[in-house]
């Protein structure tokens, strides 16, 4: 360990180095510049691909998807789904209500 008179040292020796410090000359227009670099306009590449499926259009199209599904569902909770079962078997001769059974 060192003892408090090295540690001493060192902090004079550390302050001491801040009196060499010196004025940087700097350009008069070095902070204009830089702004200008930092906040220029930069072109943005234009991505290929799906590149026109912007966020706008696909929150368009999920609202879209998401109407049709509630439209639908609504549907087809109204249809009777017996009935419309039952004209298909009819019409198409699968109805089980006319015809005899061999196990009956």
């Amino acid at each position: 360990m060192k003892t408090s008179k090295d540690i001493t040292k060192q902090v004079e020796s550390t302050f001491d180095s801040l009196e060499n410090i010196k004025e940087v000359n700097v350009s008069p227009f070095f902070k204009d510049k830089t702004m200008q670099r930092l906040f220029a306009e930069k072109e943005e590449p234009i991505a290929t691909g799906f590149g026109w499926f912007t966020p706008r259009l696909q929150l368009a199209t999920l609202i879209c998807v998401l109407i049709m599904n509630v439209i639908g569902f609504l549907q087809l909770n109204k249809s009777e789904y017996s009935t419309d079962v039952s004209e298909f078997a009819t019409i198409y001769g699968l109805s089980q209500d006319g015809q005899q059974s061999l196990f009956n």
